[in-house]
């Protein structure tokens, strides 16, 4: 070989390596760029990597700089306020049906068939029965009906705040319970149009849950939950009759002689421990359920037959039947009394009932009530268990964040004060509540510990010197107790984390939505927002970030709607 070839050859090779050189950086550039693409697939757009997210709160909060305020004892009242002065004015719901009569009676009804719309079928019964002009004893009769969901009317009935001549709940269960309170009551008729609860399941999904477990009920429900098959929402049972109905069957499936035994407790928090959230409303359990969050959720029937949305769903009925019995209330006269007959009589006449058929009702007529009767005294501690135990052990860690910018001054702040203050009232004691507070800079007003009667009297001395001022830098604040948040995750792992922002959701200073959005869905926190007299669109969207709840709580009834919010919650 001449020295020539030997140099060409020499040449090609290192032509090859050099070309070897360059495509196996090409690929493994491909590879590198591919997994930096791919790395974030199943995420949403605006959630973020761990290391992303540490550094990026780490800089807000450093940017922010919140500031610490001296903590201070306040005076504790270890017993609530008494239910009458925590219910809203009776006027803040208003008559959908105003009697003009002789001799006429008030009728608090549920909101699936006295409000509009779809909901107005025992309006239209009621007015239809006031046009044939009912007498009694040669006197012109009427009736009043007043739109009140039924965990609401039992209160105002049970405080005495409110009472009126009759009531008919969704089911018996509220009635049941009235009488364990010591309320006069008398069934004047046990249906005024059928109804039923059920759980609702995508049709996909009840294929496959049938065929891992033979059927949908109670029963199979409350097994796949347990072990973790199956994420279900349901709605808080002090104000749903069909969360108090689905908490009623579930313990009366764990222990039929004794559902508060401790069979039935130990395997109530068994199922507990795997439920995401218990739902304030049905709107926000009907949200999760669209958005994917959760696969099955409970409704009543004629809610369902009149959602469209709910079309490819199965429902399939549970425990008591919900056939709006009708009660008279208190010491009720001998004609109050007969009209109250005479109305039931009407609505289950021919004609009323074929009116129900257009509204939704009468669907499931089949159904037979598979839970057996309990008594309103084990129904009310049924209620206090669930207090107890829907956090099956599980700590919870949450910061309130107060709104107290020039905007909230007046009536807002003083409400959001009173709320808050009669709100701890609420919340159990082995749960770690934190505050703060933000106008145009944030203060971290207390921060997160047990909340003892230490914590307690800290909170409620940092709540009464609160006071309003300035621009309102919303994000900076969610910001920062979101820091607060994550800190506490690192002592506490399997810790339920939860935010309650109370602000009247007007922000004109500090970082936007768009700065935190992606910080706060790759935490997973759920952020409750609570609005006075507010901007109730701006609130709704940090809400749904993590299928959080809502309330737009005006300052007459936001003391109730917190107290409520907090039985769901804390």
């Amino acid at each position: 070989m001449n020295k020539n070839t030997q140099k060409n050859q020499k040449i090609s090779g290192g032509k090859a390596a050099a070309i070897f050189i360059l495509i196996a950086a090409v690929v493994f550039g491909l590879i590198f760029a591919g997994l930096e693409l791919t790395k974030n697939i199943g995420k949403s757009g605006s959630q973020i990597s761990q290391d992303e997210f540490d550094s990026k709160l780490g800089r807000l909060i450093k940017n922010i700089g919140a500031t610490d305020v001296p903590a201070r004892k306040g005076e504790v009242e270890l017993q609530p306020a008494e239910l009458a002065q925590e219910l809203p004015d009776i006027n803040q719901y208003p008559l959908t049906l105003q009697a003009s009569a002789e001799i006429s009676v008030e009728i608090f009804s549920s909101t699936e068939k006295s409000g509009s719309g779809m909901d107005g079928w025992l309006v239209e019964a009621g007015r239809n029965f006031n046009r044939s002009n009912p007498e009694i004893n040669g006197k012109s009769a009427a009736v009043s009906i007043r739109s009140v969901s039924s965990g609401l009317a039992y209160d105002y009935i049970r405080s005495g705040k409110y009472v009126p001549e009759a009531f008919t709940p969704s089911n018996e269960l509220w009635g049941e319970m009235l009488k364990a309170a010591g309320v006069q009551t008398e069934m004047i008729a046990p249906r005024l149009a059928g109804n039923v609860a059920g759980i609702v399941m995508e049709k996909a999904q009840y294929d496959q849950f049938v065929a891992d477990y033979g059927s949908v009920n109670v029963r199979t429900i409350a097994e796949a939950t347990a072990a973790d098959e199956l994420a279900m929402g349901y709605t808080n049972p002090f104000a749903s009759s069909a969360g108090l109905n689905f908490v009623a069957s579930l313990l009366s499936n764990f222990d039929g002689d004794d559902p508060l035994s401790a069979n039935a407790i130990s395997s109530f928090e068994n199922f507990q421990k795997n439920i995401p959230f218990v739902a304030y409303s049905t709107i926000q359990m009907r949200d999760a359920v669209k958005s994917g969050s959760l696969k099955a959720m409970i409704l009543e029937y004629q809610t369902f037959k009149n959602t469209d949305e709910l079309r490819s769903y199965v429902f399939t009925p549970y425990g008591a039947r919900h056939d709006s019995p009708i009660y008279a209330v208190g010491d009720v006269s001998a004609e109050k009394r007969e009209l109250i007959k005479l109305f039931a009589d009407f609505c289950v006449n021919a004609d009323s009932q074929q009116l129900a058929d257009k509204y939704g009702f009468n669907g499931m007529n089949d159904y037979i009530n598979e839970m057996r009767q309990l008594d309103g005294t084990t129904l009310i501690s049924a209620q206090k268990l669930w207090k107890e135990k829907k956090d099956a052990g599980r700590p919870v860690i949450a910061v309130f964040v107060a709104d107290v910018s020039g905007s909230m001054g007046g009536e807002p702040i003083y409400q959001l004060k009173n709320s808050l203050l009669n709100g701890a009232n609420y919340i159990n004691p082995d749960n770690s509540i934190g505050l703060v507070s933000y106008s145009s800079k944030v203060y971290i007003n207390l921060p997160i510990a047990k909340f003892d009667l230490n914590q307690r009297a800290y909170f409620n001395g940092a709540v009464q010197d609160l006071s309003e001022g300035g621009g309102t830098a919303t994000f900076d604040a969610i910001a920062v107790a979101l820091d607060m948040l994550m800190k506490a995750r690192q002592e506490e792992p399997n810790a339920k984390l939860m935010m309650f922002v109370l602000s009247d959701g007007d922000t004109n200073e500090g970082h936007s939505l768009r700065d935190v959005q992606g910080l706060i869905k790759s935490s997973g926190v759920p952020i409750y927002t609570i609005g006075y007299n507010a901007d109730i669109k701006a609130l709704n969207a940090i809400s749904s970030i993590n299928e959080a709840a809502s309330i737009n709580a005006d300052s007459a009834d936001v003391v109730y709607a917190l107290k409520n919010f907090f039985n769901a919650q804390m």
